[in-house]
This record gives structure tokens, C-alpha cells and sequence, in this order.
């Protein structure tokens, strides 16, 4: 009982514009998991029975190429839901991306046959979905025209302007690896422009640590 009434809660603190309806019909079908940091929630290739809310915590959702090197595509933070397992939801596809933690977070899963249905029956939910796919598909435009027009110093301080807009955090806990990886390149570069960003105060870097309040 006192789990329910927290899922509740949790619902209603995320979710206030949906429908009393919709918010119960959240908490009667969908299934809470509780994950750690850096766990997969997403494998590319998966046939997708269930789409997540995010209740707490944030999601990378990003791409592999064959050579298994990762391109990130966004976050998903409180509040949201991923779109791309929306649209394989729908169409009865494969997963074509990769989704995990990036810190504790908690996530309330959806049978897949409601997403139809929702659509139809809850105005508010029709809207969510589509204010999102709008908000993923800017958010992946962005990706595409910092690869295209940006030089490797400005995606940098763009992963963290954009990382600081999905989580409100001005502190990334991690390797430079990870970070060379999200922006598909070389751990060396990586570290070669954060000691740069670091020289002229934009940055401070300690271990698995940067605090990169001063570029937000």
C-alpha cells in the first residue's frame, strides 16, 4: 500500500498536466524498476514490450556504428520519456539505439499495447507524445549540425550546456573516455581540450570529476 502510494506521488510530481485518469491508469499498469548507475535500460536491437518514464534520474540514449564506437544522441531526465522507443513501439521494430544510466534513477515501464490506446483516450498524452518527438527531434538536428559545423572544443562545451539543460546538475562524474566516446572521438583529444577549458577557468577538473558551472 505504501509503495503504490509513493508510485502515486512520484506520478503526480512528474506528471501534474495528465489527466487524474491517465495518472491512474500509470500507476495500475505500469512496473517501477530502480536502477544504478550505468545500467542498460535500452539494447539496440531489442524487440521493445514496454516504453519507460522517467521518474527520477537521467537516461543516454545514444547510437552504435559497427566499429562499436557511440554517438550520443540526448538525455532523457524526470519527467520525459524516450521517443525513439516510442516509434519502435509503434511499428514493431528492433531498438535501433542504446539507452543506460547515467546515475541512480528510477523508471515506471508501459506495456506496449497501451501506447495506441492512451493516444486516442487522453488528450494530455497525445500532446506529451508529440511535444516530445518535437523535443528529441530538435535535440538530434543539434547532434547533426555540431558534427557537421562545429569544431571538437565547441561540441565540447556544448555536451556540457546541454547536459546541464536535462539534469539542472553543473557537475559530471566521469571519465574522459566516456565523454570521448559521447562525442565520437579520442580520449586524448578530449583530455587535451578539457586541460585547455581548464586553463582559461572555464572548467575545474579533478578525478572522474568536472565541475563546468562556469560555462552555464
Amino acid at each position: 500500500m505504501l509503495v503504490n502510494q509513493l508510485l502515486k506521488d512520484a506520478v503526480e510530481k512528474r506528471f501534474p498536466f495528465f489527466e487524474p485518469e491517465l495518472k491512474e491508469a500509470i500507476v495500475q499498469n505500469g512496473i517501477l524498476r530502480n536502477f544504478e548507475e550505468g545500467e542498460e535500460i535500452i539494447r539496440e536491437g531489442q524487440f521493445i514490450k514496454s516504453f519507460p518514464l522517467v521518474l527520477e534520474g537521467v537516461i543516454r540514449v545514444s547510437r552504435l556504428d559497427l566499429d562499436e564506437s557511440e554517438l550520443l544522441l540526448y538525455y532523457l531526465g524526470a519527467g520525459e520519456v524516450c521517443t525513439m522507443s516510442l516509434t519502435c513501439c509503434m511499428s514493431r521494430m528492433r531498438s535501433n539505439v542504446k539507452g543506460y544510466t547515467e546515475e541512480t534513477s528510477s523508471l515506471i515501464f508501459i506495456p506496449v499495447e497501451l501506447l495506441d490506446r492512451w493516444m486516442t483516450e487522453f488528450q494530455s498524452w497525445k500532446e506529451f507524445v508529440m511535444y516530445s518527438y518535437r523535443k528529441r527531434f530538435d535535440e538530434m538536428l543539434n547532434t547533426i549540425d555540431s558534427i557537421a559545423f562545429m569544431n571538437m572544443d565547441e561540441r565540447l562545451m556544448k555536451f556540457f550546456i546541454d547536459r546541464y539543460r536535462s539534469t539542472g546538475s553543473t557537475i559530471y562524474n566521469g571519465k574522459h573516455q566516456d565523454i570521448a566516446m559521447a562525442l565520437h572521438s579520442s580520449r586524448e583529444v578530449i583530455s587535451r581540450l578539457l586541460k585547455k577549458l581548464e586553463n582559461i577557468g572555464k572548467i575545474q577538473l579533478s578525478r572522474n570529476r568536472i565541475d563546468f558551472s562556469k560555462l552555464v
